[in-house]
Formats: C-alpha cells, sequence, structure tokens
C-alpha cells in the first residue's frame, strides 16, 4: 500500500539539552514514510553538531542552516525543500508519541483535503507545570477531542504549532510560512480559519509539550501578551466585525485597556462598559466607562470581551444568550 510522504519541519537553537530526545521520538515512529527538514537557527552551542550526526546516519534527515534569521524564515528555508504531499511541524524540543505520525496522516487520508488533523497535547516539565499551563491544556485538548477549535479562536492560540497536519495544497492555499506575522503559530491558526478548513476530533495524545524557563514562547518578545491581541484585533476587523453594529469592549483591566488602545489608534469608535464600580463614570482615554446596563440603549452591537475571570465570564456569556445573542457573531471572547 503506498503511503503519503510527509515532510517534518523543525527549526532549531541552542536545544542541545533536548534533541536527542525529540530526534529519537522522530526515528522511532511507526509511520516511516517521512522527510526531516530540520533548520539551524544560528545555534551557537552543540545543536548543528548533533544533528549532523544524525543525518549522517538517516538520508530522510535534512540538516539546513536558515537563509535569514529568526523561526518564520527559518521554517520558509525548510518548506522550500518540502518534497511530501503533508505539512507538519515540530519544535526541537519536544517529543512526539511513538503513533503521531501515522494517526495524524490517517485521519487526513480518510478525510481528503481542506481538513485539519490535530491530537491531544500533554505539557510537561522538569519542575513540574504550572496551574496556567495546566489550565491551557485542558482547554485546548478539549476542543480537539470534539474538533470545534475555532470557536474559540480569539482567546489563545486554538491550534498546537507542534501538533498540526495538513495537505501541502491546503497549506500552500493558507498562505504557508509567507507572512511575517509574529507569533506565527496563532496568525497560522487564523489563516486556517480563514481558508475554512476543519478540524478532525481526536482524543488521543500526540504530542508532549516541553516547558522550561527559557523556552521561545516564554522569553521571545515575539510572544508577548501585546502581540497577541493586536493579532486578534487585526483578524476581527477582517474576518468576523459587522460594521453595521457599535463595538463594546467589555472590562477595563490591562487587556481592556490594550484593546482600547489598538481601537484608538485604528480610528475605530466604541463604547466601553465594565462592572467595577470605581470605574464606572471614569474617563481613561478620554472614553467614560458605563455600567453594562447601558447596552439596552444600543441597537446593535458586537462585544469583545476582555474579562479574564471565569465565573464572570459565565456571567457574560449568560447575559448573551438571554438576549439571543451567539458567539462568534454577537460577542467574542479575548480571553
Amino acid at each position: 500500500m503506498q503511503t503519503p510522504l510527509i515532510s517534518i519541519l523543525v527549526p532549531f537553537k541552542n536545544t542541545e539539552s533536548y534533541l536527542v530526545e525529540c530526534l529519537d521520538s522522530i526515528l522511532q515512529q511507526t509511520y516511516t514514510n517521512w522527510e526531516l527538514l530540520i533548520v539551524d537557527d544560528g545555534s551557537t552551542d552543540t545543536s548543528y553538531q548533533i544533528v549532523q550526526n544524525y543525518a549522517n546516519s538517516d538520508a530522510r534527515i535534512h540538516l539546513l542552516r536558515n537563509d535569514g534569521s529568526g523561526i518564520i524564515e527559518a521554517l520558509r528555508t525548510g518548506y522550500k525543500q518540502a518534497k511530501g504531499t503533508l505539512v507538519t511541524r515540530m519544535d526541537s524540543d519536544d517529543v512526539m508519541a511513538l503513533n503521531k505520525l501515522d494517526q495524524m496522516q490517517q485521519s487526513l487520508v480518510t478525510h481528503g483535503e481542506g481538513h485539519l488533523a490535530l491530537g491531544t497535547v500533554r505539557y510537561f516539565s522538569e519542575n513540574g507545570i504550572g496551574n496556567g499551563y495546566k489550565r491551557y491544556e485542558m482547554w485546548l485538548n478539549n476542543l480537539t477531542s470534539k474538533g470545534t477549535n475555532f470557536n474559540e479562536i480569539y482567546k489563545e492560540c486554538v491550534i498546537p504549532s507542534p501538533c498540526w497536519m495538513v495537505y501541502k495544497t491546503d497549506f500552500d492555499r493558507c498562505g504557508g510560512f509567507t507572512p511575517n506575522t509574529y507569533p506565527e503559530d496563532y496568525d497560522l491558526a487564523f489563516r486556517f480559519y480563514k481558508q475554512g478548513l476543519k478540524c478532525i476530533p481526536s482524543n488521543e495524545i500526540l504530542h508532549h509539550w516541553r516547558d522550561y524557563a527559557v523556552r521561545t514562547s516564554r522569553v521571545d518578545a515575539h510572544y508577548a501578551e501585546n502581540s497577541f491581541l493586536e493579532l486578534k484585533i487585526n483578524y476581527f476587523f477582517e474576518l468576523s466585525h459587522d460594521k453595521e453594529k457599535t463595538i463594546i469592549i467589555w472590562g477595563a483591566g490591562a487587556k481592556g485597556k490594550k484593546v482600547a488602545q489598538l481601537l484608538i489608534e485604528k480610528n475605530n469608535p466604541f463604547e466601553w462598559v465594565c462592572d467595577n464600580p470605581k470605574k464606572i463614570g471614569k474617563d481613561i482615554y478620554n472614553q467614560t466607562l458605563k455600567s453594562f446596563e447601558y447596552l439596552s440603549t444600543i441597537e446593535n452591537y458586537q462585544s469583545i470581551i476582555t474579562v479574564a475571570n471565569h465565573e464572570a465570564q459565565l456571567e457574560i456569556e449568560q447575559y448573551f444568550q438571554s438576549h439571543k445573542m451567539t458567539a462568534m457573531n454577537d460577542y467574542f471572547f479575548f480571553c
């Protein structure tokens, strides 16, 4: 039986402590028809030599040097050489479940083009996983188990960057690694959504996601919270905003203030509501904060929710439902 070639894209930089475990997990895959395009992004430790040793012993491993600088250009460098029918990405400090490639390619072959294969993920760390990461893992896996990832795309990145697989034709249609937008994984998730790819539900843990103090997503300025909010706002206006409706910001914390700043920069008028009596009636950025009762005076509106408290979010959602308003149409949770 002929099986599709999978192109695995892996950028790396100074991950000598984790590369062996990562590469071994790829070599031990039950599915063997793959090529690894692994790109050095200017390592100054022994990472390049480690990968070179693996490449010398397995012709499926293609070691490249980044044509430019940074993760996006490293991914582009590798993708230029990709010959696979299917495309996936892997991080050099993570570990694949042994059946990951097999499960994901089977899903895609079964469902065909226009689909996105996913797997559930598990964080691991030598120092234990914090509550924030545990909550994110549970939330993400719950979406993936139902294939409803895009229903909450404005909350957080709903597609784990090292645990997706698509047909190369679909990947190209979504723009591949062409955009220079960071965070690049979240931007790609929005482009998958924009092009109408359908998530294939999965309950199986296919990826082990390593957390540690100097992981790129923790220390690189490209992955700071403000970058995420700006990306969300840009896609909100491109994909979801109804120009006939007034924009409402819910919440006046740090995220609410940043969203307000972004809307002001874009010259987009908005109203601002919160439930904090100490803030209601005050002016922030020349905008008066109002109680949510004010909404009864507005006929058509779309709400951006920046309130992080879970109980408060449930109350807000109940409010919308009681007014027969729907998620991803009338209201959008940004956290």
